[in-house]
């Protein structure tokens, strides 16, 4: 079967792997030059990687660390210790860490919780552990039915701390969905708690050993051309064009350089676009369905991922950091973490703005000012003295509709891979799965979709 696939992010490359595992002939099309989508990468001048997002992998990740494993290429992740670390505002400089013991889950990410007496009292921790309870005991059948409420709702009827929020949840919610607790949907970080109690390595993170779009994309873009399926660069999918039945006739794509439009046939269609653009490209029949109206109360959340290098080390801390700033969600010090962007001298931080709504408008200038000012606070010793450190240059990249928005009510709008359409699929990481949004959710969206065409 031959199956035209819209899109060369890890939804739509995955997609493309698993149809030829089924023994099927898979035509990915990608409208810009590189691959990855939401984790795509770009080399600049001196040769330095820039990329979407500060991409970590995750122990809960089944479907992404299986998928490596079919590739051969395991090796390339870099897995850090098991732990979890928070600046501390109010002592600027200083950090504290959940240690997570090598023990069977929940009881390690419980004894974590417990050990660290530096940001939450014992009265806090019991309200906190009381609060979780009923996620823990009644499962994923309850986190679901928690989409009605935002987190900070959630928290204020589970009786937990505000210190708690503000300590733990406000960085949390920023790190898995880019926006603050007040606007998520309490089902994305309990889903994500809830993994994290039940394996034992669920927490444990891991970086690339070099970028993205080198060390995983053209993998699978390898797999699939040596496979029989193609990937076309530069390929902008213009309409999709219907029978009179309404099933998709064919994808007209958006002629370059001059050259005119043209067709793409197959026996089955698939969109791995992110669900802003997508939306634009529904037929005028298709928008009468319920099931592609609800999908339009779907959108992207804005994202800027700032990457800064300096002219001497700041940290050498080889993890990813919760910033707890206002401004900042996470960040890391991609010298440490990632062997290709190694610097015995220098650091260079990549780091993620969130929320970023008020931001995504403003001038490369301002964000960088404005981001500069909380590092001042998160590293006063280099900053300040007589001898501050010097940033040699930076890189910002701003991704406008990110992953969709996961405000509370919006899984009800999530759609499934298959559609009312009969040769039509849908695969990305807004789609149903219970991964959400993230680089596991897209990878299975992936396979699903193509489980689904290959049956």
């Amino acid at each position: 079967m031959r199956v035209a696939i819209a899109g060369a992010g890890l939804a739509g490359l995955a997609c493309a792997k698993y149809l030829c595992d089924a023994g099927h002939t898979p035509i990915v099309l990608e409208r810009r030059d590189v691959l990855g989508g939401l984790v795509a990468a770009w080399q600049d001048e001196d040769g330095d990687w820039y990329e979407t997002g500060l991409h970590v992998f995750f122990g809960a990740y089944p479907n992404m660390l299986q998928l490596f494993k079919e590739l051969d290429i395991e090796e390339r992740l870099q897995w850090k210790e098991h732990t979890l670390i928070f600046n501390q505002p109010e002592k600027p400089g200083t950090y504290s860490r959940f240690d997570v013991p090598d023990i069977p889950a929940p009881i390690n990410v419980i004894l974590s919780i417990l050990r660290n007496n530096d940001m939450l009292s014992w009265e806090q921790k019991l309200r906190f552990a009381w609060g979780l309870w009923p996620a823990i005991v009644r499962g994923q059948d309850y986190v679901e039915n928690m989409d009605k409420y935002s987190l900070l709702e959630w928290l204020e009827r589970q009786g937990v701390d505000e210190r708690v929020n503000s300590d733990i949840f406000i960085a949390a919610s920023k790190a898995l969905t880019f926006i603050g607790p007040e606007e998520v949907s309490a089902t994305v970080p309990l889903t994500a708690l809830n993994r994290f109690l039940q394996e034992r390595y669920g927490s444990k993170v891991a970086f690339l050993d070099g970028s993205p779009t080198e060390r995983l994309c053209q993998p699978m873009a390898d797999y699939i051309t040596e496979h029989g399926g193609e990937i076309h660069l530069n390929s902008a999918l213009k309409e999709i064009q219907l029978n009179p039945d309404h099933t998709v006739r064919n994808f007209l794509m958006r002629g370059t350089e001059g050259q005119a439009d043209y067709t793409i046939e197959a026996d089955a269609y698939v969109s791995a676009l992110s669900v802003d653009p997508l939306k634009t490209l529904f037929p005028e029949p298709w928008r009468k369905l319920e099931f592609f109206e609800k999908v339009t109360h779907l959108e992207g959340v804005p994202v800027i991922n700032i990457h800064l290098w300096f002219d001497r080390k700041l940290t050498d801390i080889d993890q990813l950091l919760f910033s707890r700033s206002p401004l900042l969600s996470v960040y890391a010090d991609m010298s440490n973490t990632c062997r290709e962007y190694a610097d015995p001298d220098r650091s260079m931080l990549e780091l993620v703005l969130a929320p970023a709504a008020d931001w995504i408008s403003k001038s490369e200038a301002d964000i960088l000012s404005a981001t500069l000012a909380e590092l001042e606070k998160l590293f006063p010793d280099d900053f300040g003295g007589d001898n501050p450190t010097q940033l040699l240059k930076h890189k910002i990249v701003k991704t406008p509709r990110s992953v969709y928005k996961a405000v509370p009510g919006s899984q009800a709008y999530r759609p499934t891979q298959t559609t009312p359409i009969s040769n039509f699929y849908l695969a990305g990481s807004y789609t149903m799965q219970e991964f959400l949004g993230s680089m596991e959710g897209a990878v299975l969206s992936g396979k699903r979709a193509a489980e689904a065409i290959a049956t």
